[in-house]
């Protein structure tokens, strides 16, 4: 389980089991991701997504949640790792070079 080595489930609110049943019945159980060409994803809901994540100034609204199933859940939070580990790199600015068969 994801939960097993994390500490998230500390932070979230103490009533984070009626807000997940809430969002479930409000989306109609179903991922509500939306693909460019297919429309909505036709997966079961199983996960309750935080549009904007608690680091990034998001809350624990209902507007700010959303159900996703485990595959789009896993890709957004991939691609938000990914974005969040680009902003943490030093960024170095190294000095162009030219091939040595192209210097004078």
């Amino acid at each position: 389980m994801a939960w097993a080595n994390s500490n998230r489930r500390a932070s979230l609110p103490r009533n984070w089991d009626a807000t997940v049943r809430r969002i479930k019945r409000r989306d109609g159980y179903r991922c509500t991701t939306i693909f460019e060409v297919t429309g909505r994803c036709t997966q079961p809901g199983t996960d309750v997504d935080h549009v904007i994540p608690h680091h990034r100034g998001g809350s624990d609204a209902d507007e700010n949640l959303a159900l996703l199933c485990t595959w789009c859940h896993r890709a957004k939070s991939a691609r938000e790792g990914g974005t969040a580990a680009a902003q943490k790199r030093v960024k170095t600015k190294r000095p162009t070079t030219t091939h040595p068969a192209l210097e004078d």
